[in-house]
């Protein structure tokens, strides 16, 4: 079996807040977050707008997400809905990228809740996806006069950037959200580095308020470059790059600007690299981080189902990330998951492969589908080898794959993976 960080190492050659958005189900975890975490629930929110096609299953997201909104219509034809709901609908259809949908319940609603705060935040966001910017400034100056203290200044910096995109011709150019120049007057510009002078211009909180914005447009391509430019002038090089590659190579920006940097970025990550420093050595970069993941995922015990021992019980992926790894390598795992260890289990989620082989004896499971291996790795905690029984071999396939088989934790091998499936059957998912 192979180890953890060499699959990691073989896929990295081989591998191509609360505000503004408001929905009572998605729970936003203290800002800002590591940032590998960030990334991979920044790109979860972004595939929910993803419908599905040829071939490929929708996001379990957006499965949630749709089922969401479908029950608070069935509601809507009982009974009238209440303001929170009115909003909660919104902010789903905004989620699921039906913009139009959401400007429809959203305006209703705010005529018949003129001081709404939620509805207002969510009414200009949705105006701001549907391009329409001077509607949308209108309806966020009324979220930031009804913003509750803790939420108003988010809400004033989205404010800020729609005005700022008013005002521009360049649909890819940086947002000058802070008024920081990350270029010296001589047209410089130093990976790692950010002169003394602007550097005094960057608010502490800086990283929280874009990783916020970014949250609820999770398809700006131009907020990702922002958080490039932060994570470059806290020091973090290897970051920086990949948000940057990021960039041009998902969202097909072509900024000549971002390019450069990009350029410039990649290389000096790529000769720190070659001079032997790691993450140990703290070129991982100075930002001060309060969250593993901005999605917060909440695990309720009680809500789990009792473990059988002769039949297959459904793991979450929840209980997974419930696992707590020291830098001794340490797993302590949750009591649930010590129970379902040795037993039979169902899990779904995305193959993904060790090597080339179009037929698979072994792969990885993840929950969600990876785009950039350079900046969506995975932790160890959310991947699971999966291993086919003796003689057999599985295709692989994009679509949401339902595993099952007997679950078996690792807690003594620092080079095994976390978790193993052995004796693998692979469904389509339900």
């Amino acid at each position: 079996m192979r180890s953890w960080f060499a699959v990691v190492a073989v896929l990295l050659l081989t591998s191509g807040a609360r505000a503004g958005l408001y929905y009572s189900g998605e729970t936003i975890a203290d800002l800002p977050s590591q940032w590998r975490g960030f990334l991979l629930d920044q790109r979860a929110l972004r595939m929910i707008a993803a419908k599905p096609a040829n071939g490929v299953s929708a996001s379990p997201l957006r499965t949630e997400y749709e089922q969401a909104a479908a029950k608070l219509e069935k509601t809507a034809k009982d009974r009238k809905l209440t303001a929170d709901e009115l909003a909660d609908l919104g902010a789903l259809y905004v989620r699921l990228g039906e913009v139009s949908k959401a400007l429809e319940t959203l305006r209703a609603a705010e005529r018949e809740h003129t001081n709404h705060f939620r509805i207002a935040a969510n009414l200009g966001t949705a105006w701001q996806l549907q391009g329409d910017l001077a509607q949308a400034a209108l309806a966020l100056q009324q979220a930031v006069k009804l913003a509750p203290g803790k939420y108003q200044k988010a809400e004033e910096f989205q404010l800020k950037l729609v005005r700022l995109r008013q005002a521009q011709r360049d649909a890819q150019a940086l947002d000058d959200l802070f008024g920081v120049k990350y270029v010296s007057a001589k047209g410089d510009y130093q990976p790692g580095k950010l002169a003394e002078e602007q550097r005094k211009k960057m608010p502490t909180g800086a990283a929280a308020i874009v990783q916020q914005l970014a949250l609820w447009l999770p398809a700006d391509g131009p907020l990702l470059w922002q958080l490039a430019e932060i994570a470059n002038a806290h020091g973090d090089l290897k970051t920086a790059a990949a948000i940057m590659d990021g960039c041009v190579t998902e969202f097909g920006m072509s900024s000549a600007e971002l390019r450069r940097h990009r350029q410039l970025t990649r290389a000096a990550a790529d000769r720190a690299d070659d001079i032997g420093m790691t993450e140990h050595e703290g070129h991982l970069g100075s930002m001060k981080t309060r969250s593993r993941r901005p999605l917060a995922n909440r695990l309720n015990l009680a809500d789990l189902p009792p473990i059988s021992d002769t039949g297959v019980n459904a793991l979450p992926w929840v209980v997974l990330a419930e696992t707590q790894v020291a830098r001794d390598f340490k797993p302590t795992f949750p009591k649930y998951l010590k129970e379902l260890d040795g037993k039979q289990i169902s899990l779904s989620g995305f193959m993904q492969p060790l090597g080339e082989d179009a037929e698979l004896s072994s792969f990885m499971l993840i929950e969600y589908p990876v785009g950039c291996w350079f900046c969506e790795i995975p932790e160890m905690t959310a991947l699971v080898f999966v291993e086919m029984p003796r003689g057999k071999t599985a295709a692989l396939t994009r679509g949401l794959v339902k595993i099952t088989g007997t679950l078996q934790l690792n807690a003594t091998d620092p080079e095994g993976f976390l978790y193993t499936i052995s004796k693998a059957k692979i469904a389509e998912a339900d």
